[in-house]
């Protein structure tokens, strides 16, 4: 699978030859381990989301309190089953370090969604990688938009996704009354 490197999508053999670093790879999940992979994942990205919004308790108690949130994990390969979504995983050397996944929300746009990776992973384009893997898969499987949301702490996501040419969108879902200062929506045409 190819990867997104400075605006280029580069093959992976290059990616790893040319910069010297380990070898990253981008597929999708493939057995029950991979899930519980990915699960653990998104779990860790709870915690992040936590640590960022310790302010807004009201946040985790909406979008992710615990005993949902674990209703949801059980469930991801149903949400995303092919052919209307894709769960996929970045490996660095091997290793499951990173996870995303699409869906269907209309006839020709998906979402990507629970884009996140180890705190090993970062710095050596996973997060990157995964989207230009969904973007492509997406694109293969006749979606035309892929939209997203973020909470607007996550300063790094935001600038990825707009290094990644995601621009403000309108939202594709009723926010929570009093959400609508720590959401945002992009999107991109495929």
């Amino acid at each position: 699978m190819p990867f997104f490197h400075g605006g280029t999508i580069v093959p992976a053999a290059d990616f790893a030859d040319s910069f010297g670093m380990t070898q990253l790879t981008v597929r999708l999940t493939t057995d029950e381990a991979d899930l519980e992979a990915v699960r653990e994942l998104c779990r860790a990205y709870r915690l992040l989301l936590a640590e960022r919004i310790p302010d807004r308790p009201e946040i985790l108690a909406n979008y992710y309190a615990e005993a949902d949130y674990e209703a949801l994990l059980a469930a991801l390969a149903e949400k995303h089953a092919r052919p209307d979504g894709a769960i996929f995983v970045a490996e660095l050397d091997g290793e499951i370090v990173g996870c995303g996944m699409t869906h269907r929300v209309g006839p020709e746009t998906c979402e990507i969604k629970r884009v996140f990776t180890a705190e090993a992973a970062r710095g050596h384009g996973a997060a990157r990688a995964i989207f230009a893997t969904a973007m492509e898969q997406a694109k293969a499987d006749g979606y035309r938009i892929m939209v997203l949301d973020t909470m607007i702490r996550l300063h790094e996501a935001i600038a990825l996704y707009e290094k990644l040419g995601f621009t403000p969108w309108e939202p594709f879902y009723a926010l929570p009354e009093g959400f609508e200062d720590l959401v945002r929506f992009y999107g991109k045409a495929l």
